[in-house]
């Protein structure tokens, strides 16, 4: 699976209800592949609003069964 995020050094960051806050990867919003365009826009409000490092990654998720 693989979804995008965007990140700031080293934080993420949270959007909801329009306002964007750094997390850690815990609470970051993340976005299938196909919401790329939702992601951007994000990106160039928050270099706007001075977070010029916001940049964006892809984040690539396995799954397999856990027997711990």
């Amino acid at each position: 699976m693989v979804l995008l995020v965007i990140k700031s050094k080293e934080d993420y960051f949270c959007i909801k209800d329009g306002e964007y806050h750094k997390c850690h990867i815990d609470k970051a919003s993340v976005y299938p592949l196909d919401k790329i365009d939702t992601v951007r826009s994000h990106i160039d409000n928050l270099i706007k609003i001075g977070e010029e490092d916001a940049s964006l990654y892809k984040l690539t998720i396995s799954e397999e069964p856990c027997n711990i």
